[in-house]
């Protein structure tokens, strides 16, 4: 496939009825109970496991789809349910990217198995980079990971946070500094397997929005693990390290390296709540009257309508091409995946926020779905990412220039 084709075969279709149909049945009617416990749903996982759509199985096909539309047709999907759960059936694929990003085969095949269980024995994986100190900047990242030869194991030390499925996860990929002299070309990543000693959760954060995913810090206290949870393995490690105390670029950062093949994924998310609320404002303003007639006969309900779904339209082809291109093996050379990630989330803050008023004092109620969906939505305008940092992505990669 040389060029883009964005007509969904039968195989999409019918992906995206069958995520769909799920979202419908069972993750919509508990999202508001998850939201408010500020629970982990374990039964709705349980559910998800069973059909396969919480497997490595389904996250691994669709990792292979050549079209590269698979993961963001069914994510759209599935965040059109609830957010909040969303992320608790998809934050293990984070890790799960993480490992595949820069683990070696053998290491995939022996923990990725191990991070998602099967149904009545699930398990969850974490990825944890974010510091109290290092979230954008993640230059300044301070967790420590050192090797002892004597025993062939690496020692880490520090917090992590911002952490989904952090401390609650059987396993967790933690990205650290191996040398601190080369900041981000110092770092690695590391798999931390269940019932490792030293490593703890720390505080659970209670959130704005995506209540029902867990989000917690990750505390590592000379946690040792044995050198062949090292990402890559050590010889490619010192490879690296050796060409960028050369001068040398020296591999790439692996935290990066996640996340840029996460982006159209996590944009495919926003899309999803933005396209719900645009849908219960729409069937709102066609039933709810004043003055004697449907509100969306006024125009500026009905521009305001007009405008949100071309901000989703837009923001879906933006999501599918990134994910093409990365299908394709094709370089972003204009920052497309940023893009995508940036424009995706914006749009999902600014239709949720139009759909509440749409729906005047309704919309500001929980009898209404529509104030949960834009308080999940504005997270997606911080995490993985902030939008200043896609911005500041795009800008040099447009201009070439060291943009700070």
């Amino acid at each position: 496939m040389t060029n883009p084709s964005f007509e969904l075969d039968q195989d999409h279709l019918d992906l995206r009825d069958w995520v769909h149909t799920f979202a419908a049945d069972v993750v919509r009617p508990a999202a508001s109970e998850w939201d408010e416990r500020e629970e982990f749903p374990w039964p709705v996982l349980e559910e998800a496991a069973k059909i396969g759509l919480y497997s490595l199985d389904f996250f691994a096909t669709q990792s292979f789809d050549k079209t590269g539309l698979g993961i963001p047709v069914a994510m759209e999907e599935l965040f059109w349910g609830d957010a909040g759960i969303g992320l608790s059936i998809v934050g293990t694929a984070l890790a799960a990217a993480g490992l595949s990003s820069n683990g070696t085969p053998e290491q995939v095949g022996e923990w990725a198995p191990q991070m998602f269980g099967s149904p009545g024995d699930l398990k969850l994986a974490a990825f944890c980079s974010s510091e109290p100190d290092a979230g954008s900047d993640v230059g300044a990242m301070r967790t420590r990971a050192v090797y002892d030869e004597a025993t062939d194991e690496w020692v880490l030390n520090g917090t992590k946070t911002w952490a989904t499925n952090g401390g609650l996860a059987d396993i967790h990929v933690i990205t650290a500094v191996v040398d601190p002299e080369l900041r981000t070309r110092g770092q690695a990543s590391f798999v931390v397997p269940p019932g490792t000693k030293g490593l703890a959760q720390g505080q659970k954060f209670t959130k704005h929005g995506i209540r029902a995913s867990h989000t917690a810090e990750v505390v590592l206290d000379n946690c040792r693990v044995p050198g062949r949870c090292l990402l890559g393995g050590k010889d490619r490690l010192d490879t690296k390290l050796a060409k960028a105390r050369e001068g040398g670029r020296g591999g790439g950062q692996p935290s990066m390296a996640t996340f840029e093949r996460t982006r159209p994924a996590v944009g495919a998310q926003a899309i999803g709540i933005a396209r719900a609320a645009y849908e219960i404002a729409l069937d709102y303003a066609k039933t709810r009257e004043q003055f004697g007639k449907p509100i969306i006969e006024n125009q500026a309900i009905a521009f305001t309508l007009a405008d949100m779904a071309t901000s989703i339209e837009a923001s879906r082809l933006l999501v599918w091409r990134a994910a093409w291109m990365a299908s394709q093996g094709k370089a972003f050379t204009q920052a497309e995946g940023s893009m995508s990630k940036l424009f995706a989330g914006e749009t999902a803050v600014r239709v949720t926020e139009r759909a509440m008023q749409i729906l005047g004092g309704n919309g500001y109620t929980r009898e209404y779905p529509v104030e949960r969906m834009a308080r999940d939505a504005k997270i997606y305008t911080i995490f993985e990412g902030t939008s200043e940092i896609q911005r500041l992505v795009i800008a040099r990669s447009i201009s070439g220039a060291p943009i700070r």
